[in-house]
């Protein structure tokens, strides 16, 4: 399996700080996302993009995202090589899914499947967008 990052989520104290910085930092625009959670969103005109939220409890970092073709043998490779996934599979409505895991030094990282088929995340409304 090749490692290709396709995104990165940055946990922000000050959300409208750290848009401000990264949009002039690199002049990207964000799109913003109603959902369970504040969400920020820019691409980068190819497959990678990034992410901007509030920073959570347990948040020290970048998260990157790795991509995948199948995400259930991916997170069954996690395991074998002595890694944990931290939650099951989660769907991004009709953009795919993604889970988060943990290497055996305990780095956090994610991995992305892409599905337009992808359903809601339970707890969302049509138009919301799930994240880690």
């Amino acid at each position: 399996m090749a490692a290709k990052v396709v995104h990165f989520e940055i946990p922000a104290d000050d959300t409208t700080r750290a848009r401000e910085f990264w949009t002039n930092m690199f002049g990207v625009e964000f799109q913003s996302y109603d959902g369970p959670m504040e969400y920020h969103m820019f691409d980068n005109g190819d497959q990678t993009g990034g992410g901007l939220m509030p920073r959570m409890e347990g948040s020290d970092g970048l998260t990157i995202y790795f991509s995948t073709d199948d995400l259930d043998a991916t997170l069954d490779k996690v395991r074998e090589l002595g890694g944990t996934v931290e939650t099951e599979k989660m769907p991004v409505a009709g953009m795919g899914w993604f889970a988060p895991a943990k290497d055996t030094e305990g780095n956090r990282f994610s991995f992305w499947q892409a599905d337009e088929n992808a359903p809601e995340a339970v707890g969302t409304q049509s138009g919301e967008a799930s994240s880690s």
